[in-house]
């Protein structure tokens, strides 16, 4: 005679007293022994169950497992703390809409470009707008300087020609161009006239990482 199977829903249900009662050779379900342990009901264990139980029922354990699974994806998805309440909406970011004449640039702060060569950059999106990137504006004029990344960082060339010197080389970009600086980097930024290019850094606080 198949045995008893207690699963997640009969400690649910006994979660009021605190105390299921079952057969010594009930099989209780890996989910169910997981929620009476959350719910702090205690399992009991008698004598084995002489013949059929009228309220007894067999279960594939497979089946509760899986459904634990989906109840745990569904309740991730619905944002559920997993007490039975959903936690409170976080408030989505507006699209954030940037545009190159709006956007103000300022001298780059940091050491490298040598006197007389003009670097600057307006970074347009950071952190504040919910970004895991900062995004922005740079443009160098005629010289170079040498940076190395702590951070990654895409680059798309709009204007001029800058020419990026690599451990494997210098590569050149021009407008429409992508180049991609992997974090720990050194390269050596310039240019024989005049670049401008927008970035994006990962992470957004890159400046955290200097």
């Amino acid at each position: 005679m198949a045995k008893i199977v207690i699963s997640a829903a009969d400690v649910e249900r006994a979660a009021s007293s605190g105390v299921l009662s079952v057969p010594a050779d009930a099989i209780v379900t890996p989910l169910a022994k997981d929620v009476a342990a959350e719910m702090h009901v205690v399992i009991e264990r008698g004598e084995p169950a002489p013949g059929t139980v009228a309220n007894s029922r067999t279960q594939d354990i497979g089946s509760d497992e899986l459904a634990g699974r989906i109840r745990a994806v569904v309740a991730s998805l619905l944002g559920s703390r997993g007490d039975g309440e959903s936690a409170a909406p976080t408030a989505a970011k507006p699209v954030k809409h940037a545009t190159m004449r709006d956007a103000v640039s300022k001298r780059f702060a940091y050491p490298g470009p040598p006197e007389g060569m003009d670097v600057r950059t307006a970074e347009v999106v950071d952190a504040s707008d919910g970004a895991p990137v900062a995004v922005g504006y740079m443009s160098i004029t005629k010289g170079s300087f040498p940076w190395t990344l702590t951070y990654d960082e895409v680059q798309v060339i709009l204007e001029g020609e800058l020419h990026l010197g690599t451990p494997t080389g210098v590569k050149v970009g021009r407008p429409g161009d992508i180049l991609f600086i992997p974090n720990g980097t050194p390269v050596t930024f310039s240019t024989p006239s005049w670049a401008k290019f927008a970035y994006m850094t990962f992470p957004a606080e890159w400046e955290d990482q200097i």
